[in-house]
């Protein structure tokens, strides 16, 4: 809703003229705790970081196995127990990268406060503001501290970050500042009377920036999976222990492999732990958290902070963008091109109206990008007393003051045409036509009340249009393209005129821009919800589009089913950028904006974003891979488990075995996957699609197993070393099918590392010392024969089921 001739106040109001601090009326506020005490990012210190890689749920599990194993032995089947080393270690190793790449970042992107001190506006680092300080407050500037105001010049601040309240309030001398807050029209100073922990800001600010995985689809459904093999463990466990104790023949077989406890107790417990170890997905966690953070560290490189770990999911998933023209598809800074008077002008009102620009220009201590290619374009400014203000505001479209000329009192407005012009006049029809073009355009005319009277507005006589030039940057247009081919929709929602949007995205090969939307002209969002969400989705072009109307655009768009990336620059977009699944903010827009993305972009290119997506696809998709893997492991062990449980056989591995199957088949290829390419957008269900190919693939592996065993066991109560082999190859063989399965599409550093894993294994089987180590006999022919016969059987059927499923899938996409 576009809010015309509403009251703003005078020139400036103020209790008493605002004296700050000196510096050392600051120091020895500051010596006194009395300073902006609050960290530039709440990220986890250095000892937090290690707690939380070292004491984890699965660090725990496996550390009270290798209990077991450390006193029953041998040292070589604990060494799985080398997972918690790597875990902590690689984890806080790249947390720590991360951090660093964070606080760096952070710094850049820290809002920096102009303070009044010793006479002099400076700005400061907000941790260097003090009590009782006196900062300046422009348009598009958040507060840092609370505070009072002590003088105003038409300051609005909006605070629907505090209240949830999108219109803006007028704030005059006396009045409340909220540290969280930001003004979106006018200027003034407020004395700081909270600071620190004392202030809102800080709880805002540690609960935006925390360095945490906090909830998300892709967290919660690793962390049900984990509850369920946590509670799994203690019956199946209970089970084995059980069922190996009625067996009486183990104990020459487990001495032989250099036991150094034995009897019937020893031989369950180490088959026990053999079981559980494979159970437990220890690098799943792991490599999620090396994933996010190796994230963080790769964005960091292109100048992108993230300001929360999980807007890295969800740029993954991101289908659709809604960006912003001015600053993200066209460059920040403007100049006039023409200043073309109006039919009803005479010609000698040219210099009046150039005098009335400058003089416009030199009343607004904050000018926007438009007011200041204003002033960059003529020349010096009359003297001419400035009697009123009423600064520029989105919300309102216009901006104006009253000058004491020498020709009597005169007031001039600058501003949207298709606001201030008679809608369907001429000036309006000329403002359209020059608009059509691609460039912008702003009207200014004269009234007949101070602008800061009731309804200054409403009577414009039109005396001239000023056009300015964008220039569109020379990377939209790629960037546009890459957008296309990922199947991730463009939405343009500027608020600029329709026709000049239109124009812009026209020129950038942007998909039905020749229909660009006025967003006033859309169905009302509260009346006809239904008919409002319909147009945004159908269009792709909208002009016009006040803040509170992007928010509904966004929150339309998220409602039939989308995840909406948003991107801009400006007071403007933050109330849209706070509800859009992601907020990207550039790094030189407002710092309102930049608070409350969730991504900014430092280096200000819009090229970035393919980038920041494509490492969203990445990580994710990457995670889900890896969790195929590493779920399919946890199946084929249960399986194992419940089918050596319920027929009373020795388990038919050492623990030891389990850790080199793992190695080889998931764990070191895992780290690998982790950090591939992958362009694939993410979708929802991650728990149900990785269980999709896990439980088949774990069930079939974990049978062949058992198959395996069963045949090379022959009726024998005791399993020989011969016989765990043989197992050995058919789990190993099988596992590395599915590994191929999941590594898809194949490239040459994928076949080869498959290859390395197989050559890895065949040198633990083939070697002396490989043999000796890990247990291994591959001297009797038939049992390995027997054990690739059954696993070629059962990587034939996984194969054929995931074609299957494959199929089921493409036919859910249709």
């Amino acid at each position: 809703m576009v809010q015309q001739g509403g009251r703003a106040p005078a020139a400036v109001e103020e209790v008493q003229a605002p004296v700050g601090l000196t510096s050392a009326q600051a120091a020895e506020r500051l010596a006194r705790g009395l300073g902006n005490d609050v960290p530039v990012r709440a990220s986890r210190t250095v000892g937090q970081i290690v707690r939380a890689n070292v004491f984890t749920r699965i660090n725990a599990m496996v550390a009270v196995l290798f209990a077991v194993i450390a006193v029953i032995g041998p040292l070589q089947d604990g060494l799985f127990a080398m997972v918690i080393v790597f875990n902590a270690l690689i984890g806080v190793v790249q947390e720590l990268r991360a951090k660093k790449t964070l606080d760096e970042l952070a710094i850049v992107n820290a809002a920096r406060p102009r303070v009044l001190r010793d006479g002099v506006v400076a700005e400061l680092a907000a941790q260097e503001v003090v009590l009782d300080d006196v900062l300046e407050f422009a348009s598009g500037e958040q507060a840092v501290v609370d505070g009072v105001v002590v003088s105003s010049a038409g300051l609005e601040v909006d605070e629907s970050l505090l209240t949830g309240e999108a219109d803006p309030v007028h704030k005059r001398p006396g009045d409340a500042v909220m540290s969280g807050s930001f003004a979106v029209a006018g200027t003034g100073r407020f004395r700081a009377t909270r600071v620190g922990r004392d202030s809102y800001a800080v709880r805002l600010a540690e609960e935006a920036a925390k360095f945490s995985l906090v909830r998300s689809e892709l967290r919660s459904g690793v962390d049900r999976i984990l509850k369920f093999i946590t509670w799994m463990m203690f019956p199946v466990g209970a089970l084995l222990i059980y069922s190996q104790l009625f067996l009486d023949a183990q104990v020459t077989d487990s001495v032989s492999a250099g036991g150094t406890v034995s009897g019937p107790l020893a031989d369950a417990l180490r088959g026990t732990v053999a079981a559980l170890v494979s159970m437990i997905p220890e690098g799943l966690v792991l490599l999620i958290s090396i994933a996010f953070a190796v994230g963080v560290v790769r964005l960091g490189r292109r100048r992108c902070l993230v300001q929360e770990l999980p807007a890295i999911e969800g740029l993954a998933r991101v289908d659709l963008v809604c960006t912003d023209k001015t600053g993200t598809l066209t460059e920040d800074g403007m100049r006039v091109a023409e200043v073309r008077l109006l039919g009803g002008a005479a010609e000698g009102e040219r210099a009046e109206a150039a005098d009335a620009l400058a003089a416009l220009a030199a009343a607004d201590p904050q000018p926007n990008a438009s007011m200041a290619a204003v002033a960059g374009s003529g020349g010096p400014a009359p003297d001419w007393p400035v009697t009123a203000v009423a600064p520029f505001s989105s919300a309102r479209g216009w901006s104006g003051a009253s000058f004491d000329t020498p020709r009597g009192e005169r007031h001039w407005v600058l501003g949207a045409p298709d606001v201030l012009a008679e809608p369907g006049g001429p000036a309006a029809a000329e403002a359209e036509r020059a608009g059509a073009s691609g460039l912008r355009v702003l009207l200014l005319g004269r009234v007949g009340l101070r602008v800061d009277a009731e309804g200054a507005a409403r009577a414009v006589e039109p005396v001239a249009l000023v056009v300015l030039e964008q220039r569109v940057r020379e990377d939209a247009a790629d960037t546009l393209r890459y957008f296309e081919r990922q199947d991730v929709a463009v939405k343009v929602v500027s608020g600029d005129n329709a026709a000049s949007v239109g124009a812009v995205a026209r020129g950038l090969g942007l998909e039905r821009a020749d229909a660009p939307v006025d967003a006033r002209e859309l169905p009302s969002e509260a009346d006809r919800a239904e008919a409002f969400a319909d147009e945004v989705e159908r269009a792709t072009v909208f002009g016009r589009v006040s803040p509170e109307r992007k928010r509904a655009m966004v929150r339309s768009l998220r409602g039939r089913g989308h995840t909406v990336a948003m991107t801009g620059d400006g007071v403007n977009d933050v109330l849209a950028l706070k509800d859009a699944d992601i907020g990207v903010a550039m790094g030189s827009g407002s710092p309102a904006a930049r608070s409350v993305a969730q991504i900014v972009l430092l280096d200000n290119r819009f090229a970035t974003l393919p980038h920041v997506v494509a490492e969203g696809r990445r990580v994710i998709g990457n995670i889900e891979r890896v969790a195929n893997l590493f779920l399919t492991k946890t199946v084929y062990s249960m399986t194992m488990a419940s089918i050596v449980s319920v027929m009373a056989v020795a388990y038919p591995f050492f623990p030891r075995h389990a850790t080199l199957v793992n190695a080889v088949t998931f764990g070191i290829p895992s780290f690998f996957l982790a950090l591939a390419p992958n362009n694939e957008r993410a979708r929802p269900g991650f728990v149900r699609r990785t269980l999709r190919l896990a439980v088949p693939a774990g069930l079939i592996s974990g049978i062949a197993a058992m198959t395996t065993y069963l045949l090379v066991l022959d009726g024998a109560s005791t399993p020989t070393l011969a016989d765990r082999t043989a197992v050995v190859v058919t789990l190993c063989a099988t596992t590395l099918w599915v590994l191929l399965l999941v590594a898809k599409p194949y490239v040459w550093w994928k076949v080869a590392l498959v290859g390395a894993m197989v050559a890895l294994l065949l040198t633990a089987m083939l070697t002396p010392v490989g043999q000796a180590f890990f247990a291994l006999d591959v001297s009797e022919p038939a049992a390995i024969t027997a054990a690739l016969a059954v696993a070629g059987a059962a990587a034939a059927l996984i194969t054929a089921v995931r074609i299957v499923d494959d199929r089921f899938l493409d036919r859910g996409k249709d």
